[in-house]
């Protein structure tokens, strides 16, 4: 499950590219399957109704249970699909993610709504792409941000607003205990959007949970590089 992106739709060019690199770490045990949230969603959607239609998919279209990996955003759907439908997750990976979003995190994206409603896309991607970027680069890759950014206002970017609004109010924390697959937490202690702390107490919160955190490892490091898919792989495996 992929985090959050501005639409649903299939990736192209150097953003392709980099998913299909990552996914190939998994390919020779597993059919993967890249997903994102359906497009058009209805207003005021949660994270339970987004995860409902994974549900649906899985158990309509693959026929029942699935290995889930769920990245950042994506990771918040996770856990809620193994919260309320236990019976389709066999095993499940939450990588750059937990149980809610830190105070800092909630804040990067509540501004990132904000500038995106108010039709500002260049400040919209210099605020996220700072906050992903590693500390010494945020200054520049702000800048990167706000002149690449000219194209992330086109379009409609309702499914983005409806998701970041339903993650603003997610907090999993009560509701780990129902979880019944073996899941393991992976993060970075460098990660703005949660800490260390918040992927630890993820994992402690659920039975058969544990956590890697990696020293001074960022949000897109844990997202999309090699080792991170790796140890996710052999513990996908068992």
């Amino acid at each position: 499950m992929s985090g959050l992106t501005p639409e649903h739709a299939n990736p192209t060019g150097m953003q392709r590219r980099m998913i299909l690199s990552w996914a190939a770490s998994f390919t020779d045990h597993f059919t993967v399957y890249v997903t994102n949230r359906r497009p058009g969603l209805e207003p005021g959607a949660t994270m339970s109704d987004i995860a409902a239609d994974y549900a649906h998919a899985i158990e309509h279209d693959l026929g029942g249970s699935a290995f889930v990996h769920g990245t950042s955003t994506g990771g918040s759907v996770a856990l809620q699909l193994a919260i309320d439908s236990p019976g389709l997750v066999k095993r499940l990976v939450i990588a750059a993610s937990a149980c809610r979003l830190s105070a800092h995190g909630r804040h990067v994206q509540a501004e990132v709504l904000r500038l995106t409603r108010e039709g500002d896309g260049r400040g919209a991607t210099a605020v996220l792409m700072e906050a992903l970027a590693p500390r010494p680069l945020t200054y520049p890759v702000r800048g990167v941000g706000w002149l690449v950014g000219g194209s992330f206002a086109k379009g409609d970017r309702s499914d983005m607003m409806i998701t970041i609004t339903a993650e603003d109010v997610f907090d999993a924390g009560p509701e780990l205990g129902r979880i019944q697959a073996p899941t393991l937490v992976i993060g970075g202690a460098a990660d703005p959007f949660y800490s260390e702390d918040l992927f630890r107490r993820t994992a402690a919160g659920i039975p058969q949970g544990r956590a890697v955190v990696l020293p001074g490892k960022s949000h897109m490091y844990v997202a999309g590089s090699k080792v991170p898919a790796a140890i996710a792989l052999g513990f996908l495996l068992g």
